[in-house]
Parts: structure tokens; C-alpha cells; sequence
């Protein structure tokens, strides 16, 4: 336990004392939900009503997807995982502390968030809090442990990069952060409801929001916790010690089973 807890006490200050971490966990989240709040009003007043939740969605997509995998590459590459397994540090350490660290750093963020954009820019605040942290936390869980994946299957820190753009992109086009989800063309909609963020939106506009719901937020929360259960079990299975051993327990394409939730909630929900 003390491990565990000096584990984890050494990578939330990384996360804070890094340049890199702290731009990904702070600055830009933070920098990007300022410009957002005096500009997007400017062109769609609709924008307040779904702020708080757009803007902490961003922010967890940036530190979970564009933060965690390049540490976990650089590390892997530099046989820093190796002298960890020397001293008896389980993979399962090794992947859950870093997302648990980046997890709580998206607490203070979505604190910072949520007190001040009412203020700043008369933005609508929740109308249940206990489902507005619920979401919170299984869009966080499933983020994170998509951010964990991509590191373990990626082989260089630019395809941990190529991954991480290809569900980072189309997230900011598609899931409903900038524009509502009713709003898209049927093939972009369902397209869209194999990411994250859109079930992350979905589940806070009708469990959080006091909004219509564009499908099922329940399941959207389902779905997240499953995804993020699937994505740590699929990354500690994948998980190799140093880049220089070619071995692996499974192909990487099992990664794809994180989508199974999404897909599942899309034909049936």
C-alpha cells in the first residue's frame, strides 16, 4: 500500500511539475474553455445552455488521450518498465496509477469549470449534481482507460499520436461538443456514437442537464464504465515491459473491443 500511495503521490506532481502534463491537464483545457466562453455566444447563444459539459468533456479528452499514451511510450522505449519490473511494480500499477493521477487532475479542472463559467459567462449550471459527477466519472474512467490502450499498443510515440488525433478529432467535430447531436446527418450520428464524448454529452444533457436526451443517457453511462473496464483489462493484458521484446500475449486489434459497449448500445438502444 505504501507503494501504491508513493506511486501515486510522484505522478500527480509530474503532472503538475512537467511542462508537457501540465499544459495537456491545465493550460489547455483551461486556455481553450476562456476562448470558447467569449467567443462561441458570440456566434450560437445556444452554447451556454451546454458549456459547463462541453468544456469538461474537452477537457478530459486532452488530458486522457493527448496526455497519458506518450509518457507510457517514452517510458516503455527508455526501459524505465524494466527496472520496475525488477523491483516488483505490477503492469496493473503501472497503467492505473498514471489514470487515477490524470483523473484528479480533471477533478480540479472540472471544479474550476463548473464555479466558474457561471460567473465568467452566465453559463447553465447543472440541476442534478449527483448525476453530473456520475457522468463525470464514467466518462473520466472510460477516457482514461482508452488514453492507457493507445500507449500500451502503441509502438512509437507518433502512432501513440496518429491514435490519439483519430478519436480526438472527430470527437470535437462529431461529439457534440460545438454542435448538438440532433443537429448532425443520420450516417455522422450514428457514426458518432462510438465515441466517448458523444455518450459523455448524451448522458449529461439528459441526466445532468435538465435537457431532452438524444438517446438513452443510462445506457451512455453503461457504456462508458464498460468501455473503460474493457480498455485497462485489454491494456494490462497488452502490456509489454520493454519495447525491445517483440512477444506479446495478444494481437493489438483486441484494443478494438473497447468499441463493443458503443456498438452494442447502437443497435439495440
Amino acid at each position: 500500500m505504501n507503494a501504491f500511495v508513493n506511486h501515486f503521490s510522484f505522478e500527480f506532481r509530474t503532472g503538475i511539475r512537467n511542462k508537457q502534463l501540465q499544459l495537456l491537464n491545465y493550460l489547455f483545457p483551461l486556455g481553450f474553455y476562456l476562448m470558447m466562453g467569449f467567443i462561441m455566444p458570440e456566434i450560437n447563444t445556444l452554447f451556454l445552455e451546454s458549456m459547463i459539459p462541453a468544456m469538461v468533456v474537452f477537457a478530459t479528452l486532452a488530458a486522457t488521450l493527448l496526455g497519458l499514451p506518450d509518457p507510457l511510450v517514452n517510458a516503455r522505449e527508455a526501459g524505465i518498465f524494466r527496472n520496475y519490473k525488477i523491483n516488483g511494480i505490477p503492469s496493473s500499477s503501472i497503467l492505473t496509477i498514471p489514470a487515477l493521477t490524470t483523473i484528479l487532475h480533471l477533478v480540479i479542472v472540472t471544479v474550476i469549470i463548473t464555479a466558474t463559467a457561471p460567473l465568467l459567462f452566465d453559463a447553465r449550471l447543472p440541476v442534478n449534481w449527483p448525476n453530473y459527477g456520475l457522468t463525470f466519472m464514467a466518462m473520466a474512467f472510460a477516457c482514461a482507460g482508452l488514453g492507457v490502450l493507445i500507449g500500451v499498443i502503441s509502438p512509437s510515440s507518433r502512432t501513440a499520436v496518429l491514435w490519439s488525433q483519430l478519436i480526438f478529432v472527430p470527437s470535437m467535430l462529431l461529439g457534440g461538443l460545438m454542435l448538438p447531436h440532433s443537429m448532425l446527418p443520420d450516417v455522422a450520428g450514428k457514426v458518432s456514437q462510438l465515441l466517448p464524448a458523444t455518450q459523455a454529452m448524451n448522458a449529461f444533457n439528459g441526466l445532468a442537464m435538465g435537457k431532452v436526451a438524444d438517446f438513452d443517457p443510462v445506457g451512455s453511462v453503461i457504456a462508458l464504465f464498460v468501455s473503460g473496464v474493457l480498455a485497462f483489462v485489454v491494456a494490462i493484458y497488452l502490456f509489454n515491459w520493454d519495447s525491445r521484446n517483440t512477444t506479446r500475449h495478444g494481437h493489438p486489434l483486441l484494443a478494438l473491443l473497447v468499441l463493443l459497449p458503443y456498438v452494442i448500445g447502437l443497435l439495440f438502444g
